[in-house]
């Protein structure tokens, strides 16, 4: 071998969930494993410009809104404003943080941080290509692409205008504006239409499918709609495609193919993603992507190169850090042990974080009577919880789904103050096996009083009394 060349076990192509969970999965096996990321600090999109900084975003401005509408505070003579400033100050420190606990894993672990964008020569060599323009070439026995996705762009809008932004640059602005249209109402579009919302920023929220996040429960679907709307004075604009975008000197403005016209200060485009998979040289390596620029794989994460593994976002569903940091940690254990009998659980839970958020795991009501699944429903709404009353957290509810002869839990839909948190007691049962997955569990539980948890022994008092 050329001894310019550095070999290892395995190349981690990408620092985020998927690429920290293959390397420290290889690591921990014993293998010699180096990590590839194009900043020059690890963490991935997740870390810097997706996960981490949105939630920051989100959570600080429910910080702010919290201090403003606190039965303390008389608001008839106290004036809270927050700046653009504020809020970023506090993303940054939770990123660097973030980054910092990162760093830390790779050098427990004795994993190699290349900074760099890699190619692929041939199937065992990559090359990485720093700042400086000089690349180095590198050589492994096997790669895991874990590279994530970025924002899709339509040709016809100039994202380099300081008045259209999209997920990548929205926390980049240097001032908050008056009005903003968010265009796309999937997760990231209504994240984001809530928190500047809560800003006092007025929103226009386009959706281009005929209720908001189609995949929820309709009844939560509905229930963020009616939020959305009517408490928090979101304008949402259902079933809508743009035909063109303007800017003028003052504004953008979205024209719609229905005719409608839409003026605000900023565009946010929060319609689609699209996998970091070009320049990669994969097509010197036989691997094809879709027109998302997406990778297939097996049910191991093997691409159709077998010594060559994608996860996470580049290769699509479920688009979840969550999940990516598992596929990359089952991918690292095929690598290492040649099988893996762990595979991604078949439901796996999904977290909004809206204000307030929304989580949910199985089955919803469409889908069980479409499935002709004998079901019911046990509902507990917040606002007769002496913990929602007390902590002032009245919106919401949980909603059980279960078989109405074998009592299993079928479906947990939540709306509410802490939903993601909620939905992870529910998720511990509904994982067990038969019987032991069984609505009487919350029956026969005694919770903390007053907790926002009762709120699984009232949903499913409520369901099992109908039976």
């Amino acid at each position: 071998m050329d001894p310019q060349k550095k070999h290892f076990d395995t190349i981690i192509i990408g620092s985020g969930p998927g690429g920290e969970g293959a390397s420290i999965q290889l690591a921990k096996a014993g293998k010699s494993v180096a990590v590839v990321e194009k900043s020059y600090q690890v963490g991935g999109g997740c870390t810097h410009s997706g996960t981490i900084p949105s939630k920051a975003f989100i959570e600080i401005v429910g910080q702010s809104t919290e201090i403003k509408n606190s039965r303390l505070i008389d608001r008839g003579s106290h004036h809270f404003k927050v700046t653009a400033s504020d809020l970023f100050a506090g993303v940054r420190e939770v990123i660097d943080r973030q980054v910092r606990e990162r760093e830390g894993f790779y050098e427990r672990n004795d994993v190699e941080v290349l900074e760099g964008y890699a190619r692929f020569i041939d199937p065992h060599s990559v090359e990485i290509t720093d700042g400086s323009g000089s690349p180095r070439l590198f050589t492994a026995d096997n790669f895991v692409i874990a590279t994530g996705s970025h924002p899709y762009h339509p040709d016809d809008i100039d994202f380099n205008h300081p008045r259209i932004v999209d997920s990548d640059t929205v926390l980049q602005i240097s001032d908050l504006p008056a009005t903003i249209t968010v265009y796309g109402a999937g997760v990231v579009g209504c994240e984001y239409a809530s928190a500047f919302k809560d800003l006092g920023v007025k929103v226009n929220l386009v959706n281009t499918r005929e209720r908001l996040l189609e995949f929820l429960d309709e009844e939560i679907s509905n229930a963020l709609s009616y939020h959305m709307r009517d408490e928090k004075g979101v304008l949402v604009r259902q079933n809508e495609e743009y035909e063109r975008v303007e800017v003028t000197s003052d504004a953008v403005v979205l024209h719609l193919k229905t005719g409608k016209i839409i003026k605000s200060e900023m565009l946010l485009w929060a319609n689609g993603r699209s996998g970091n998979s070009s320049g990669m040289g994969l097509e010197a390596i036989g691997i094809d992507v879709d027109h998302r620029g997406n990778i297939a794989v097996n049910d191991v994460y093997q691409t159709i190169v077998p010594h060559v593994y994608a996860v996470g976002d580049i290769v699509g569903f479920p688009n979840l850090a969550s999940a990516a940091y598992d596929q990359g940690r089952f991918a690292g254990t095929h690598i290492a042990e040649g099988h893996c009998e762990e595979h991604l659980v078949k439901d796996i839970p999904t977290g909004i974080y809206t204000s307030p958020e929304i989580s949910c795991l199985g089955r919803t009501e469409q889908e069980l009577t479409e499935q002709r699944v004998p079901y019911e429903v046990g509902h507990s709404f917040f606002r007769h919880l002496a913990r929602g009353q007390i902590t002032d957290h009245k919106v919401g509810m949980l909603k059980l789904l279960f078989h109405r002869e074998t009592l299993e839990i079928l479906g947990i839909h939540c709306f509410g103050h802490n939903a993601a948190e909620i939905l992870h007691i529910g998720q511990a049962i509904m994982a067990q096996p038969k019987p032991h997955n069984n609505v009487k569990y919350f029956i026969n539980t005694t919770f903390n009083y007053p907790t926002m948890a009762e709120a699984y022994r009232v949903a499913a008092l409520n369901g099992y009394n109908r039976l």
